[in-house]
């Protein structure tokens, strides 16, 4: 279990990929008058290269806490299941305990997920756009509350459990074949 952490805390250097497409994602979902390219251009305009990377330390700050809670409850509940069961999960068990995992991961880490979205979508020079996330936590408590803080976790829960259930099934089901 230790090298599928550490493992997948190193992966988070993907993140240098996916928080430009991210930045660039979420304003042209607010902005939808506005092509991808023009929100691409307008960004490196205004803000240079920093503009595509804003929300990248949030992102991070999501990613680690997913990882350290979404694999060691994966590993943890395909043991009891094959305790209880008497022999190690199947394949589908296994990607049945990841939908698990990485719902509940994705619970637990949805403020983090507000928050990151809150600094990215920013506009430049606000406190948001500071990219401190305690700042933005802090920003939406006091206006929105717990509710504002867990918007969106019934969609992310989905998403992340669907992931969950495919990626870590063919993980388990691929390890198998090759081992």
């Amino acid at each position: 279990m230790f090298y599928e952490l550490l493992a997948s805390c190193l992966g988070r250097v993907a993140c240098l990929i996916r928080v430009p497409s991210e930045v660039v994602k979420q304003r042209a979902q607010v902005s939808p008058s506005s092509s991808t390219f023009q929100v691409l251009s307008n960004t490196l305009y205004q803000e240079g290269i920093q503009g595509l990377y804003r929300g990248y330390k949030s992102t991070v700050l999501r990613e680690i806490p997913f990882s350290l809670v979404q694999f060691p409850l994966w590993e943890s509940l395909k043991d009891l299941w094959s305790w209880k069961q008497g022999h190690v999960v199947d394949s589908w068990q296994s990607a049945t305990c990841g939908a698990f995992a990485g719902g509940f991961a994705a619970a637990v880490t949805t403020p983090l997920d507000v928050a990151k979205t809150r600094i990215m979508l920013a506009k430049a020079g606000s406190s948001n756009a500071s990219g401190n996330v305690l700042s933005a936590l802090h920003s939406v408590w006091r206006s929105q509350g717990l509710p504002g803080l867990f918007a969106g976790v019934v969609p992310r829960m989905t998403a992340i459990s669907l992931g969950g259930f495919i990626f870590l099934g063919t993980y388990d089901k691929t390890r198998r074949l090759l081992l």
